[in-house]
């Protein structure tokens, strides 16, 4: 058997989701996350930070399951290393790039790798979306802020200078809402940004190390394949 197991992936996004979560802690515990929830009219905060936790928990999955491709993987270099050739890939993501590679040409090796690739890519490309939307709803958090803090100056019918610290208190509340969502939008897209960048570069991994397996063991693969598996049955 193998001896050698690829965890390296889940132990990473198990230290990162770590940090992530005792930077939160820091701040609850110091009352920044309470004050800038709190501080929120607009709602937006919660939003941020509900999306933030969705994409999070969809980045631990993909994280576990390109875990277990890269398993697979080092599975099969260890047994060919060992010289055992009994030894074959046929679950998963990885399984059926093996079956389709068995049954085409030493031609069709590097369209399949590529598509192998852009497949990986694919299962993370929502994050990067959700990346993007983050952002964007922190820039609309500030728009929005904006015009709260700018509807009692609309409002001014006749200079009262009594009313100047109802008008001020109301203007910081709408400043308040702008900063705040700002700041959520920029801190969560930039964390999520990091995290897939960390599947991202994992997964290419994962394809580099693929295409020389395929290159220095092309005998097991394509025409080749064919013969051997015609012989056998």
């Amino acid at each position: 058997m193998p001896s050698r197991i690829d965890t390296s992936l889940i132990y990473r996004a198990l230290i990162l989701t770590g940090l992530v979560v005792f930077g939160f802690y820091l701040a609850a515990d110091r009352g920044l996350v309470a004050l800038a929830l709190n501080s929120d009219r607009s709602y937006i905060s919660w939003v941020i930070l509900g999306v933030y936790t969705l994409a999070s928990f969809h980045w631990l999955w993909s994280s576990f399951d390109l875990t277990r491709e890269r398993r697979r993987f080092s599975d099969l270099e260890e047994a060919r290393l060992q010289g055992d050739q009994t030894i074959s890939v046929k679950d998963g993501l990885l399984g059926e790039f093996f079956v389709r590679l068995s049954a085409k040409s030493d031609d069709n090796a590097a369209a399949l790798l590529n598509a192998f690739g852009d497949e990986l890519a694919n299962r993370h490309a929502i994050g990067h979306f959700v990346s993007d939307v983050l952002l964007k709803l922190g820039l609309l958090g500030t728009v929005v802020g904006f015009i709260l803090m700018l509807l009692p100056v609309g409002e001014i019918e006749d200079f009262d200078p009594s009313m100047m610290q109802q008008l001020l208190s109301a203007m910081s509340g709408g400043m308040a809402v702008a900063l705040y969502t700002t700041i959520a939008g920029l801190v969560t897209s930039t964390l999520l940004k990091l995290q897939y960048h960390v599947v991202d570069t994992s997964a290419a991994d994962l394809v580099t190390r693929l295409q020389v397996f395929v290159d220095t063991e092309p005998h097991e693969y394509g025409a080749g394949a064919k013969g051997v598996n015609a012989d056998a049955s």
